[in-house]
């Protein structure tokens, strides 16, 4: 491949991803709430940084982590998002998808490896990237119960037939202990407690 069709192709992929900002979460669907930041695109960016720092404190592989997560939902660009009903009855192309995505860009073999090695959930780095995508889940959930969303909240209680609390589904999916860690202390902290001692009414002399 000559440099120019190099650089075309790589140009072509990146207008591509920019497209993920444009595609909203259809978890919306069953939630009753409409959330336009809500995107493929900003749940990546936050999954990527959560991947990330649970690898470091994981003492796993950061790098493939943080790979792993900005792939993970790459191939909805030309799919689109299905919730957990449509997923019952939507079957997905994936791996033809993410070929035709990343084939003849620099690195494509590798990325294509890390997308499959993700998708086998074998690998610690793997579990690592799930727990990740599954936390920024319970992070969003918050957020929208302090919005008031009530079928947020009861996702995040996870009942069972009796009525007794219980971990949501998406702490039930979580291979590591400092996951569901930090999901627990994500469901009692306030969404907004990270700027408690930042705001003043005093402008900065």
């Amino acid at each position: 491949m000559t440099n120019k069709n190099k650089v075309e192709k790589l140009t072509a992929f990146f207008y591509e991803i920019g497209t993920l900002r444009r595609i909203l979460r259809m978890h919306q669907q069953t939630l009753f709430f409409h959330d336009p930041t809500d995107n493929i695109s900003s749940h990546s960016f936050r999954t990527a940084f959560i991947g990330y720092f649970l690898a470091k404190e994981l003492k796993a592989d950061a790098d493939k982590v943080l790979k792993m997560c900005l792939l993970h939902d790459l191939e909805e660009v030309r799919c689109g998002d299905q919730n957990w009903v449509h997923k019952r009855y939507v079957k997905i192309f994936e791996d033809e998808i993410r070929r035709g995505q990343l084939k003849n860009l620099p690195s494509s073999e590798e990325l294509l490896k890390l997308s499959k090695e993700f998708d086998e959930k074998k690998t610690l780095e793997a579990k690592i990237a799930k727990d990740a995508d599954l936390l920024d889940e319970i992070f969003l959930l918050k957020e929208y119960e302090l919005q008031g969303s009530r079928e947020a909240i009861d996702w995040l209680k996870g009942t069972h037939k009796k009525g007794v609390e219980k971990e949501s589904q998406q702490e039930k999916q979580m291979f590591s202990k400092l996951a569901r860690e930090i999901a627990r202390v994500a469901k009692k902290q306030k969404p907004s407690s990270w700027w408690d001692n930042l705001w003043t009414p005093e402008r900065r002399k």
